[in-house]
């Protein structure tokens, strides 16, 4: 019994063994992939559990394994070892400075710091549960390492076309990217097919020590004359975590020699139409690399060539004139089958021809027709000025009925609408000739006048020649000429004349071509009015005070005359009238005989008196007349 007592605990524990590891059971969890940037920190978990256990034993032991890239199958090595009594970060590993380790009650966690490339690999964890089994976890750890900028540097050598195989255009070279990354290569940004007969691309790729890799990339490609714009550029393709992405190098031109097939002569200056004195600029334009060299001939109308100098790929021709409108052409000297042509047309107006020119001489009442004509190659259009006013339009002119106002510069402008920089101009001068005419024409005119008053009297001519104006004056000594002056075809004379009495003048306007007269007929009527000094013009308002005082005074005599008449007080005389008298003053007035009873005679009064209320210098024209001459009643 004392026996059984002492076996029966280690039997117990012995079936709870048995059950617990008839039962238990582990299970480990670890993240599949993990992915870092090279130089950053990454954490690996190794989680595990335990099945029918809610408690942890504490005899599971842990350890961490890496595995190394050896032949055949490789190798693995310990790093870390925890068995829930000791944990041990192994020495002498790759790890041993940049791992930490952290343990839990269900699991471990270790951060690497500073990943490397060395670190893209498989990190085992392996759990030792005694009686509960033995399990094992793994996660891919993987490290990325972006590349560096492409570089690319195109050939500085030209590349025939008619090369019949590839030639090598550019390379292209990255580094330090992990995983290896990828070129490809672009021609104007779009990727390059694939062509065995057209394209051929080397790379060579080289891997560091550190574990980082370079990759150098050669394009040899076929060119052809359109690839003489083309840019080539080169992009590296890399892997980042959970994405792909690219770099693209800057492009390079490169240098492609082809023949050349055609030529084209191109006018550079001047733009629009050529004219005469213009400095023309002809360039030849190839589509060959490099431009041949060229030279210019020219071929006039009639089939005759001559060189022309130049240099390079220009040709100019100064000055040029109207014997210059050819046919250019600039040839290749290596091909002379190719040419490049240009038909260059100089255009001119030449100098205005005007009929007649220079001076024409009409007489009165003709007609002219003028013309103006100027020989151009373009369209032209003709307008007539005569002092700054346009008189008409076309190259002809016509003059009709020709006064003296149809005398003077007539200018003809000659323009063309399709280039209004070449213009000319010719010009014509007319004279009309005739006898003098005189200006102010009426049949005649009296003026009554107050005696001792001076007269102006104005005579006008037109004529050409100039005419001259003389003057023939009867009844006053006393008169002289205060104006005389010409311009253009005109003569003016103006004389004053004092009107003592009556007056007849005659103006006589002569021409070497004829005479042309105008008369003049003054009457000098007195007037009744008291002995006063002359007054002026500016006393006209005195005069006329007065006279209207001699006006109230005879009204009152004439009344007391009446009255006198009717009583019968007045002796009548021989002729039933009675003089008036009146004492002669210093100016020497008229007499003035009134008639009673007569209206013609207070007509006459009246006309003095209004006479009176003139200036002192009046301006008088008469009538306009030929003839040997006219009497004026006086």
């Amino acid at each position: 019994m004392a026996l059984l007592l002492r076996i029966l605990p280690s039997l117990l524990v012995c079936v709870f063994l048995h059950d617990n590891s008839a039962w238990a059971k582990v299970d480990v969890t670890m993240p599949k992939v993990l992915e870092a940037y090279r130089g950053e920190s990454v954490e690996l978990t190794c989680n595990y559990t335990l099945s029918k256990i809610k408690r942890p034993p504490s005899n599971i032991t842990t350890q961490w394994f890496v595995e190394t890239p050896a032949e055949p199958f490789g190798k693995r090595w310990r790093i870390f070892y925890d068995n829930s009594k000791i944990k041990v970060v192994d020495k002498s590993t790759n790890y041993s400075e940049r791992m930490d380790v952290r343990s839990g009650i269900w699991g471990t966690h270790i951060l690497i710091r500073d990943l490397q490339v060395s670190d893209n690999r498989e990190f085992f964890c392996q759990v030792n549960g005694m009686e509960a089994g033995f399990r094992e976890g793994k996660t891919q750890l993987k490290v990325f390492s972006p590349p560096t900028q492409p570089a690319i540097e195109g050939v500085t050598t030209p590349i025939p076309v008619n090369n019949l195989k590839p030639s090598k255009v550019a390379s292209c070279e990255t580094r330090n990217g992990y995983p290896k990354p990828n070129i490809t290569w672009y021609k104007d940004r779009r990727p390059l097919t694939p062509d065995p007969q057209r394209m051929k691309v080397d790379t060579l790729t080289t891997k560091h020590s550190d574990g980082l890799f370079a990759v150098h990339s050669t394009l040899e490609y076929q060119v052809t004359r359109e690839d003489k714009y083309a840019r080539f550029s080169c992009v590296v393709s890399y892997f980042v975590p959970g994405s792909v992405w690219m770099l693209e190098s800057n492009t390079v031109h490169v240098l492609i020699h082809y023949p050349t097939t055609t030529l084209e002569l191109k006018r550079e200056s001047p733009p629009g139409l050529v004219i005469e004195g213009d400095t023309v600029t002809l360039r030849c334009v190839g589509n060959g690399m490099p431009p041949p060299s060229y030279f210019f001939i020219k071929i006039e109308a009639s089939g005759s060539m001559s060189n022309l100098e130049s240099k390079g790929d220009v040709a100019t021709l100064n000055a040029v004139s109207r014997n210059d409108s050819a046919i250019y052409q600039c040839r290749v000297r290596s091909n002379k089958t190719l040419n490049g042509d240009h038909n260059l047309t100089v255009h001119y107006l030449d100098p205005a021809v005007v009929v007649p020119k220079d001076l024409e001489v009409m007489l009165i009442g003709e007609d002219l027709t003028a013309t103006c004509n100027a020989l151009s190659s373009l369209e032209t259009s003709t307008v007539w000025f005569k002092d700054n006013q346009q008189v008409g339009t076309g190259n002809t002119l016509h003059l009709n009925n020709a006064t003296y106002n149809t005398s003077g510069e007539y200018t003809c402008e000659v323009t063309c609408p399709s280039m209004p920089d070449l213009h000319t101009r010719g010009s014509v001068h007319i004279v009309v000739q005739g006898g003098p005419q005189l200006v102010g024409v009426q049949q005649e005119v009296q003026q009554g006048k107050g005696a001792g008053r001076m007269v102006n009297l104005i005579c006008e001519a037109v004529g050409h020649p100039l005419p001259s104006i003389t003057w023939n004056i009867d009844g006053s000594q006393s008169w002289h000429e205060v104006v005389s002056n010409t311009s253009d075809h005109k003569t003016r004379s103006v004389v004053s004349v004092k009107g003592t009495s009556n007056i007849s003048a005659l103006c006589n306007a002569s021409n070497d071509i004829g005479t042309d007269i105008k008369y003049f007929s003054i009457e000098a009527i007195g007037r009744v009015t008291p002995a006063a000094p002359f007054q002026s013009a500016e006393g006209n308002g005195v005069i006329i005070a007065v006279i209207v005082m001699c006006l109230v005074m005879l009204a009152i005599i004439g009344g007391i005359v009446y009255c006198l008449h009717k009583k019968g007080k007045l002796s009548r005389g021989r002729s039933g009238k009675k003089e008036i008298t009146k004492e002669k003053n210093n100016k020497e007035d008229v007499v003035v005989e009134m008639r009673m009873n007569t209206k013609k005679e207070e007509a006459v009064l009246l006309k003095a008196i209004n006479g009176d209320k003139n200036g002192h210098h009046e301006q008088v024209t008469g009538p306009h007349t030929h003839g040997n001459g006219f009497k004026p009643d006086m």
